[in-house]
């Protein structure tokens, strides 16, 4: 492998996608800057990565679409699913950067399943099945799929030799070549931890958080917060690296399992969020006055004595508010970030019983939220909903206009989201 060609690559494209916000005017807000493809206006459909549940449909994970077009007769509907054949704990995914692929994987092993979504955008269609992180890196749980130009760095939870929480990411080539490995610093502060990542081209800057491993994410949430030593292998940093080089050149102290990392979308702005799982903490990661990068406190999320569990955020377009979904009380709630240094609460309701990802239309105006944490975190009996909610948003209430219940529709247990669009059909996209 040449590395020097590779970090060429990022570079370049890193120094195009310096003021990549001022020409972004649609899509969801929560993607790589160096997607180009780009859904203008009304998004026709939202892609669903859903947990299989044994004796429920085939029982295996399986990416699922839905109609969001409130123009459509099939609005609110289920018009295709495609399964993987497996149950693997599914979890995240993410767009390649020219946008013609999906990729997605599951916490519990080690394949990622690559979809085409651009031969017809309706119906993704499966075409490739990755199966050596494990091999060329000895990282387990593949969790967060990135752009970066022609490329898709991985992020792994977790480890093949002892399934703990120290791991790193992978560096692959848009058709599953492998290129690269990376472990999640150990020294100078760092726990080896990993979970979310996310860049900042204008400052060369990868940044990572950190969550927790294998023998942790696949016990029983009641199990395992009465186990003492287990509560401990929980991440507690975050990891500035350089993003040309893919080099780590600070471990910054972010207790209490910092999930995901959301750059202020301002061109303006040189600053990111995170919310803190187990302190339900909000963190700011910016330059101090004298350019070294810094992280702060500013935000607490509800009451943290009753741990609501803040999951997922999502940022708005102007930098300027956040989405927070917290699962243990089912609450969703939207904090004014005008000063990012004292964020606001200024609304939350309860969106469901168990709440998870949330995701947001770049105008602002519709708000996506699914149900499913994890297999073994997931409330039981009448707690377990799994749905896809869609709400429209008028900057003061979140207003349901359908749900997708993915019980009734033995589909499985609804987790991420991205959203798709019929104008991003390509002919020239085969498998």
């Amino acid at each position: 492998m040449n590395h020097k060609s590779v970090f060429r690559a990022i570079a370049a494209l890193a120094m195009t996608c310096v003021g990549f916000t001022v020409a972004v005017r649609a899509d969801e807000t929560c993607n790589s800057p160096y997607i180009a493809k780009l859904i203008k206006g009304q998004e026709d459909y939202v892609y669903v990565w859903t947990l299989g549940v044994e004796g429920l449909g085939d029982g295996s994970d399986k990416l699922v679409t839905v109609d969001v077009n409130p123009k459509s007769k099939s609005y609110g509907k289920v018009l295709h699913s495609v399964s993987t054949g497996a149950r693997a704990e599914a979890h995240h995914m993410g767009f390649t950067d020219d946008r013609r692929r999906i990729w997605a994987g599951g916490l519990s092993e080690n394949r990622i399943w690559v979809f085409d979504i651009a031969t017809d955008p309706a119906r993704p269609k499966l075409v490739r099945t990755i199966g050596d992180l494990g091999d060329k890196s000895g990282f387990l749980g593949p969790h967060t799929y990135y752009a970066l130009p022609g490329r898709m760095l991985v992020q792994a939870l977790s480890n093949t030799k002892d399934k703990g929480g120290v791991t790193g990411m992978v560096l692959y080539n848009n058709e599953g070549k492998h290129l690269g490995s990376y472990a999640m610093p150990t020294e100078g502060g760092g726990d080896g931890y990993g979970y979310d990542l996310a860049v900042n081209p204008k400052k060369n800057v990868l940044l990572t958080s950190s969550f927790t491993g294998y023998a942790n994410y696949m016990r029983s949430l009641g199990e395992l917060i009465k186990d003492g030593e287990a509560m401990k292998k929980f991440g507690n940093t975050m990891v500035l690296w350089d993003l040309k080089a893919i080099k780590p050149t600070k471990v910054l102290a972010v207790p209490g399992a910092p999930l995901e990392i959301r750059w202020s979308l301002n061109p303006k702005d040189n600053w990111a969020i995170t919310a803190a799982a187990l302190t339900s903490k909000l963190w700011l990661v910016k330059q101090d006055a004298k350019g070294e990068w810094i992280a702060k406190e500013v935000g607490t999320i509800g009451d943290p004595s009753q741990i609501p569990l803040p999951v997922d955020i999502s940022i708005t377009r102007d930098g300027k508010g956040l989405w927070v979904n917290t699962f243990m009380d089912g609450k969703t709630r939207y904090f004014d970030l005008s000063n990012p240094e004292a964020p606001k609460q200024t609304y939350e309701k309860a969106t469901g019983k168990q709440v998870n990802m949330i995701s947001q239309s770049w105008d602002g105006k519709r708000v996506y939220i699914t149900s499913s944490l994890l297999a073994n975190w997931d409330k039981g009996g009448a707690d377990n909903e799994q749905f896809l909610r869609g709400f429209a948003w008028n900057g003061k209430e979140l207003a349901q206009k359908f749900e997708v219940d993915f019980t009734k529709e033995k589909l499985g247990r609804a987790h991420h989201m991205k959203l798709g669009s019929k104008a991003l059909r390509s002919a020239a996209a085969g498998g």
